[in-house]
């Protein structure tokens, strides 16, 4: 069962535009040693639409080192189907432990359809297998509960943020484990896990935790990992007034901020890793840089969050 807050490291590129392993390597050491639940490597904040599979192979295998047994790897894999299940098949030979599973590439496909995408990646290594409910794969709560029931299906993510959908889902999936018992050692109902999943997760963790969501995906810990640990001390201990405090001082202008340009979910969080001292390189096309006025505010937002938690 996976606890805490989940890192979800930055891709880094070199200056001439190739994968930078070293810097991977701090990254997610660095990580690791701030308090990181897990690591989820090669996933949307990781830049998984730009990676070749070499690339990708490359990230699970650095980050697989660098965690060093410490804490659960996830790779991100999905797009065409063949390349889901060969890049599932190639994170678990390189050590992952288990797999996030993303939208397939482009098409709108029916329930049935996502279904079948799910049950054949799933079938591909045997890998725990956290389902990723966004963008072109949305699943109803009939098709989440069929993909719950898999043996190595573990996980619900949401990336959609339709809260009164996803409380039905919950609720289904809970019930439909219960009763079937499915997948549990020694006949018993499996360990399956809910996670919101929306950019800047941390401003909505108090609806998410409402419905039965508490674990949460923070690109934030990439580059404040001292706000990241600190909000979730707060959420999970009741200390509400930090809570509103870093919400109003700190992730609502952050999310105002990442609204401004599609793809800043991704260039905001590598920018802010950069200010803190660690050279990842830049976002690959098609996502841009953040605008100079940004970056600024992007600065000013990182300084007022980390006086609001210095000394918790």
């Amino acid at each position: 069962m996976l606890d805490g807050v989940l890192f979800f490291p930055v891709t880094p590129f070199a200056p001439d535009g190739g994968l930078h392993t070293a810097a991977l390597d701090a990254h997610v050491r660095a990580g690791v040693s701030a308090g990181a639940g897990a690591v989820f490597a090669a996933c949307g904040t990781g830049e998984f639409h730009a990676l070749s599979a070499g690339e990708h192979t490359d990230v699970v295998r650095t980050a697989v080192g660098a965690a060093n047994g410490t804490v659960p790897v996830y790779a991100g894999v999905g797009g065409a189907l063949p390349t889901a299940v060969a890049l599932a098949r190639a994170a678990r030979d390189y050590g992952a432990d288990g797999l996030l599973l993303l939208p397939p590439y482009l098409v709108n496909a029916d329930q049935d359809g996502l279904v079948e995408y799910v049950r054949q990646v799933a079938a591909a290594t045997g890998l725990p297998v956290i389902v990723y409910n966004r963008a072109n794969a949305r699943f109803g709560p009939r098709a989440a509960v069929e993909v719950a029931g898999l043996a190595n299906v573990t996980g619900f993510k949401d990336g959609v943020g339709d809260i009164e959908t996803l409380a039905r889902t919950v609720v289904a999936i809970k019930r439909s484990l219960r009763e079937s018992g499915s997948g549990g050692a020694g006949g018993g109902v499996k360990s399956f896990q809910f996670f919101n999943g929306l950019p800047t997760a941390e401003a909505t963790v108090p609806a998410y935790r409402a419905i039965g969501v508490p674990l949460y995906s923070s690109a934030v810990f990439c580059f404040a990992p001292e706000i990241s640990l600190a909000f979730h001390r707060a959420v999970t201990t009741g200390d509400d007034s930090l809570v509103d405090a870093l919400q109003a001082g700190f992730f609502h202008p952050l999310v105002a901020l990442r609204e401004k340009v599609p793809g800043y979910a991704v260039s905001l969080v590598k920018a802010g890793v950069r200010l803190r001292g660690l050279d990842v390189g830049p976002v690959r096309p098609p996502l841009t840089e953040p605008a100079p006025d940004d970056l600024r505010e992007l600065a000013a937002l990182l300084e007022r969050g980390l006086d609001l938690v210095k000394g918790v």
